[in-house]
């Protein structure tokens, strides 16, 4: 990607404005309002129309002077050991609230992430996204439906790609276990490990801090011109780097600066991202981190969020978001800002994706009301309850005692609905079982229609 250009130097702005106090003023004036405006980078505010009477680099003065008085420190640092600060825009703000609202339960979420029935299969789906798409970002070459495919059969992986995808969702499912946990530096290996292991070029590295003190063994990011767009800390500042942000994420020490659980999460992402830790692998671990961070938060409906599949669809943005906030000064609010609106993208895309499964099984319902003689009565009760509790299973005794029939009644109701595609038949121990096909909404239609 390219890099975004550069701001104006401010001190540079401070002795040329000294000597013309109107427009001073004026700028001054409007750095009152930097709470209110878009929190706009340099980059795109050159392009904008300044105020008049003001150019576009006196117009950036008094807008960084405003956003100046705004930020706050973290116990975060840059390389030259600065600290990286925020602000908090009323953007910001409306963001971070929406998503403590949607993302932690307070308003009601859909009985498929509710209901312990259903709940875990909307997990794993989740997980699987989530897995595929945070490989796929760094170059993972599988496809989706190659990748479903390895991990709910369980088949080994055949090449890098697939085994990149088959850690991220390993490392997805240990987060998830321990969310109660406080983060410390051998988690965070840990969960590089799980990442990395069977990728890397030099196997010991999965799980390892970097630690060779040769500048030419560090990694760097390039551009596609190979042009350098971030220096990562030096080797020997890891440890202590990685031990502040353990810190940091847990947060609740005395004297720990508030700081909102969601914007908590995103900085611990950023930071992962920013001291590259690791030889590879950084970017996943840095998104597992902050899956891990919103779920020990409380924020629940995290886990069935694929945030990295709204990152994928705009990786230069992804990137960017870095890049800001390093170019200005260590100003975390671009990275807040861009992520914020990507996790209430991912919850919309949950709540839209809940709203058409639950509109495929109304309309399932009532098309299977709609078919008399098609299914006996005690077949629509089990296809029913099929069709609420997916990971159900039946035997010939239980629907027996369930309808008040003979178990040969119970078992020729099961064998027809078999034959039509609609469970799946196997033997425990001495019983036959039966329980939903996948897709049930789907293969009832196709039954119907065959």
């Amino acid at each position: 990607m390219k890099k975004p250009a550069s701001p104006p130097d401010l001190d540079k702005l401070m002795q040329e404005m000294q000597h013309q106090p109107e427009k001073l003023m004026r700028a001054l004036q409007l750095s009152g309002q930097a709470s209110s405006q878009d929190y706009l980078p340099w980059d795109k505010i050159r392009f904008k129309t300044p105020p008049e009477g003001l150019t576009h680099e006196e117009w950036w003065f008094g807008i960084r002077m405003g956003r100046t008085a705004m930020r706050r420190p973290l116990p975060l640092f840059m390389t030259d050991g600065r600290s990286f600060t925020y602000a908090l825009p009323d953007s910001i703000l409306r963001l971070a609230e929406e998503i403590s609202m949607r993302a932690g339960g307070s308003i009601a979420s859909a009985e498929q992430v509710t209901n312990p029935a259903t709940r875990d299969r909307y997990i794993v789906t989740s997980l699987i996204e989530e897995a595929i798409t945070s490989s796929q970002l760094e170059g993972a070459a599988t496809t989706r439906q190659v990748a479903k495919e390895m991990i709910r059969t369980g088949r080994p992986p055949r090449d890098k790609s697939e085994r990149m995808i088959l850690n991220n969702y390993f490392a997805m499912r240990r987060v998830s276990e321990l969310r109660e946990q406080s983060l410390t530096p051998d988690l965070i290996c840990e969960i590089h490990r799980v990442v990395t292991e069977g990728t890397l070029n030099d196997p010991s590295a999965a799980g390892r801090i970097q630690s060779n003190p040769d500048p030419t063994d560090r990694v760097a990011i390039f551009s596609a011109e190979d042009e350098l767009l971030h220096q990562p800390p030096a080797v020997e500042q890891l440890p202590l780097r990685m031990e502040q942000l353990c810190r940091f994420a847990n947060g609740g020490e005395p004297g720990d600066v508030y700081l909102h659980p969601v914007l908590r999460a995103l900085a611990v992402h950023f930071m992962v991202g920013h001291d590259h830790y690791f030889e590879d692998g950084n970017g996943r671990t840095a998104r597992a981190l902050f899956y891990w961070v919103m779920l020990k938060q409380g924020y629940w409906l995290t886990e069935f969020l694929t945030i990295s599949r709204i990152l994928k669809k705009a990786p230069a943005k992804y990137a960017r978001s870095f890049m800001l906030t390093e170019q200005d000064g260590g100003d975390l609010t671009y990275f807040f800002l861009y992520h914020l609106e990507v996790i209430v993208r991912a919850i919309n895309d949950l709540d839209e994706y809940l709203a058409r499964k639950v509109k495929e099984l109304r309309e399932t319902r009532v098309f299977l009301a709609s078919t008399p003689g098609e299914y006996n009565h005690r077949q629509l009760a089990l296809l029913e309850r099929a069709l609420k509790e997916p990971s159900h299973s039946f035997t010939a005794q239980s629907h027996a005692l369930s309808h008040n029939v003979s178990t040969e009644t119970a078992r020729q109701d099961l064998v027809n609905l078999t034959r039509r595609g609609l469970l799946t038949q196997e033997r425990i121990k001495r019983q036959f079982v039966w329980h939903p096909v996948k897709n049930l909404a789907d293969m009832i239609r196709k039954s119907q229609s065959a």
